[in-house]
């Protein structure tokens, strides 16, 4: 079940920091690390840092955004030391790493670390499930990215040992929840549909989009109810273009 936990590293600037994270995430069972845009890799110092981590480096898929990273997760969970302005969900380490635990029994987890100065923006904030915030000192909250791999990965590891009862995966017949491009498809539908029938009245849409994303993600429906939920938009929009 631990192939089911991806470590999804956004914008990273210094090399060195992937071989760090590599090396954080080998020391406590994960294997899977993927990138998003990194300024520079491969490079040296990836590899000098990884210390016997070199093979996740090798292994390590790049995508150009984080939507495509995630597109076949099932849950998709951000990691921030600081508050942010987007709602959602918010977990400590241990209470996240627990949740992403039990998620990985119905199929893929993503851990997303953010950018070493900024971390991650709003726009990629709004395609998680929920956050994992790190209480570090509020005087002093500058948490080094690998060793937030670290932190996390750590209550990864101990969920595992600790897990009683053992995680149980769903039954055949149950349907998973939708993947996350899934997820994105249908709120590209719904949206389209809501400017199309002019719902906003002329007004910014961000807090309604925002919302309707925060709703729908923490309903987890699954890929049969979005095809119904996609049917219902689709005859809304056949009879208006009547």
């Amino acid at each position: 079940m631990d192939q089911e936990i991806r470590v999804v590293l956004v914008g990273t600037q210094h090399p060195g920091n992937i071989g760090s994270a590599a090396r954080a995430m080998k020391t406590m069972g994960l294997e899977r690390l993927a990138l998003v845009a990194p300024e520079l890799f491969p490079d040296p110092q990836a590899y000098a840092l990884a210390a016997g981590a070199a093979d996740l480096i090798d292994q390590a898929t790049v995508y150009a955004s984080l939507a495509e990273a995630v597109a076949d997760c099932r849950t998709v969970i951000a990691t921030t030391a600081r508050q942010r302005t987007v709602p959602m969900p918010e977990y400590s380490p241990r209470e996240g790493a627990r949740r992403a635990r039990e998620a990985s029994a119905q199929g893929p987890v993503a851990l997303v670390f953010g950018r070493e100065r900024t971390g991650l923006q709003n726009e990629e904030l709004q395609l998680c499930h929920a956050a994992i915030h790190i209480p570090a000192n509020p005087a002093y909250s500058s948490l080094n990215l690998a060793a937030a791999v670290q932190v996390v990965a750590y209550e990864w590891r101990m969920a595992m040992l600790e897990e009683h009862p053992p995680v149980v995966a769903p039954s055949p017949d149950a349907e998973p929840p939708a993947t996350h491009a899934e997820m994105e498809g249908w709120f590209g539908h719904l949206f389209g549909l809501l400017d199309e029938i002019d719902f906003h009245k002329g007004k910014d849409p961000a807090i309604v989009v925002q919302r309707l994303r925060r709703l729908f993600l923490r309903a987890g429906p699954d890929s049969r109810e979005l095809r119904i939920l996609r049917g219902i938009l689709s005859d809304v929009q056949r009879l208006l273009r009547r």
